[in-house]
């Protein structure tokens, strides 16, 4: 597999320091918790979608980016394709491998930056990310990459949260309680607006096409709901150590973030809960050269 050369350490610029400081924050909160279990309660049914949706086919080249646990990778695999599931935080690969194992699937698991992926020009037929390459501070740098390694006349296909859905809310509650942003990141819901698809992807694209869709998470109830969170998913966990010591601010959270499961709770009384997420489709043809 034809890779990038990337710098060592020792070559690094003043400049690049602060972003390799990033990058392991990042890896770190992403290992937080327990995001295979997280990942099958909440969003594992969205890999057969992606999957579907770009046409993956037996003897497909896929690349699956912050494959996470491979909820898209895994699925990938069933399908004939030879898969490469990428992720910056490849604490999640343990997971993915014994899944994969219990499968009877073969897939390789490479670490792997959105914003710098260690692959060579138009080596895949198919790049995928669900709401994983979103959460990237650069979005030109993780469209520019996705496009890169997608072969001439292959597809990337992406799920992306909304704005203006559940997980724009969800992270409204958390954002105030959670460090500043690196300067120039954008918000990670903008991969849910179309315009913003548009523009990022330009007219490298021969197609695209944006479908808003919608998905269902489930728990026993809204309480139920926000401990799930707090023990699974990385950024909640990281967000609820930063506030240890700080019990005025954690009970502020608590109240916001049981008032929004509360609140957004759609499923029938006296049944379990129910959280219905949108998320945009994207499905991009590349331009062929």
């Amino acid at each position: 597999m034809a890779k990038r050369k990337h710098e060592g350490a020792s070559d690094m610029s003043s400049d690049e320091r602060p972003d390799r400081e990033l990058k392991a924050a990042t890896r770190a909160m992403w290992a937080l918790g327990d995001y295979h279990r997280f990942a099958r309660e909440t969003v594992w049914e969205l890999g057969p979608v992606l999957v579907e949706a770009c046409g993956v086919s037996p003897g497909s080249r896929v690349l699956d980016v912050a494959a996470g646990s491979g909820n898209v990778a895994l699925r990938a695999a069933e399908a004939g394709a030879r898969v490469v599931a990428s992720d910056l935080t490849p604490e999640n690969f343990e997971a993915g491998r014994r899944e994969a194992s219990v499968r009877g699937l073969e897939l390789d698991w490479v670490e792997a930056d959105a914003e710098a992926l260690p692959f060579g020009d138009g080596e895949f037929d198919v790049v995928t990310s669900s709401l994983g390459a979103m959460f990237a501070p650069d979005h030109r740098k993780v469209a520019d990459e996705l496009l890169r390694v997608c072969r001439p006349g292959g597809t990337i296909g992406m799920a992306n949260f909304t704005p203006e859905g559940l997980g724009g809310q969800f992270f409204g509650v958390f954002v105030p309680y959670m460090p500043p942003p690196p300067l120039g990141a954008l918000p990670p819901v903008m991969w849910g607006s179309e315009d913003h698809v548009r523009e990022l992807f330009g007219d490298r694209v021969e197609s695209l096409d944006l479908t808003r869709r919608e998905y269902v998470e489930r728990a026993a109830g809204p309480s139920e709901y926000c401990e799930l969170f707090k023990e699974t998913f990385g950024p909640a966990v990281a967000t609820y150590a930063d506030l240890a010591g700080r019990p005025e601010r954690t009970s502020a959270l608590d109240r916001e973030f049981l008032d929004f499961a509360t609140r957004a709770n759609r499923g029938a009384p006296g049944g379990p809960a129910e959280y219905h997420y949108e998320y945009l489709l994207v499905v991009a043809r590349k331009r062929a050269a």
